[in-house]
């Protein structure tokens, strides 16, 4: 490195003659290269220096951005942790609400709890009170049938008479004819016994008759079994036959020929064919024509029964009440409106159903029954 000139001393003339002081200057170049080592030194530490403050103000710089982005998400959170605060308070705030709409809720349900049970217990003695008042209406039901059947005995009671009257003659006639043998002396036992024959088959009639008469007429349990539709219409026959007889009705059967079998009680469904033929019969009282058909049908899974008239036919506008109690559109003393009704409740307590067919002439009644099953059956209310 070349001196700085400033630093050497100058040489005047006066010094021009005089030697260099060569250890002077070896000594000032020293110290000069000494200078500059320590200003090299320092100029390298400060650039150590300057590298160093680089390199902090630019971590300062990432930390000053990651304290901002630090301070965001503190913002942020804060910010969120407001919202959630609001949200809780909030929240507090329904609770409350709910506890104490839970807590009046509560009161309220103490009070439905005891209101049911008071329900509770109108209803038992509701219950109670329907039962006895259902076992008083089947009573009265039983009553009402057992009614029905003895003004219908009371309405054959000329017709049956009349039945009684031919078997009771012949017995006499029978009995006359032995007796008068038996004064001629002519007693031949063969004869007799042909005539005493004879009497006894008349009784057996009259017996059957009565018996009839009875079994239809008394009150007794009601019992299910298997019955015979077809042999229940022609006992109704027999007991009506007298009444149509005298009366010119001509009676059509057609009846089918397979057996008809239903689960239901002989008697009762007799007095439904009985009051079926009763109000034909009284239908038929001034018809120029008088004929009463009956006709039976088996079906897939029940039986269709007919009972069909020629007289003037039901009017449309009563159509729906023929089948009410005690309504009826004969004169007063002529009916009491409950054949119809008893009817009705007979076939529907079999499980059937019975309407009025609309035809152009007279009035056709369908009564229709389940056939019989192989299950048991429950009895009949009535």
């Amino acid at each position: 490195m070349a001196a700085n000139p400033e630093a050497l001393p100058l040489s005047t003339d006066a010094d021009d003659a005089a030697p260099l002081d060569t250890g002077r200057l070896e000594e000032q170049i020293e110290q000069l290269e000494l200078r500059v080592r320590q200003a090299e030194r320092r100029r390298r530490a400060l650039l150590h220096i300057m590298s160093d403050l680089n390199e902090s103000n630019r971590k300062l710089g990432d930390q000053r951005k990651a304290m901002l982005h630090i301070l965001g998400d503190y913002e942020r959170d804060r910010s969120r942790l407001e919202q959630q605060a609001v949200r809780l308070d909030n929240s507090r705030r329904a609770l409350l609400h709910i506890l104490q709409d839970s807590h009046h809720s509560n009161l309220r349900l103490a009070d439905t709890r005891k209101a049911l049970i008071h329900i509770m217990g109108d209803l038992r003695e509701t219950t109670l009170e329907m039962e006895r008042r259902e076992h008083e209406l089947r009573d009265k039901q039983e009553q009402l049938v057992q009614a029905g059947k003895l003004a219908t005995l009371g309405e054959l009671t000329t017709g049956v008479a009349h039945e009684l009257n031919n078997p009771l003659n012949n017995i006499g006639l029978y009995i006359g004819n032995v007796i008068d043998r038996l004064r001629l002396g002519e007693l031949d036992s063969e004869r007799v016994l042909a005539e005493l024959g004879s009497a006894m088959e008349q009784v057996q009639k009259a017996t059957e008759i009565i018996s009839h008469l009875r079994t239809f007429g008394r009150s007794a349990p009601v019992t299910i079994e298997r019955v015979d539709v077809d042999d229940v219409i022609e006992r109704s026959l027999a007991l009506m036959h007298e009444q149509l007889r005298l009366r010119a009705i001509e009676v059509e059967l057609e009846l089918s020929p397979e057996q008809l079998v239903v689960h239901g009680n002989a008697i009762q469904l007799e007095q439904v064919f009985i009051n079926l033929l009763t109000n034909s019969r009284d239908a038929l009282e001034d018809a120029p024509q008088k004929a009463i058909r009956i006709s039976s049908t088996l079906e897939p899974e029940q039986i269709s029964i007919r009972v069909s008239d020629t007289g003037p036919g039901i009017p449309a506008e009563i159509e729906q009440r023929i089948f009410d109690p005690f309504f009826t559109t004969k004169e007063v003393g002529g009916g009491t409106g409950l054949g119809l009704s008893i009817t009705y409740s007979i076939v529907k307590e079999h499980g059937g159903d019975i309407s009025l067919i609309p035809t152009t002439e007279g009035a056709t009644f369908e009564i229709v029954l389940p056939l019989a099953r192989d299950e048991p059956v429950q009895e009949l209310l009535l």
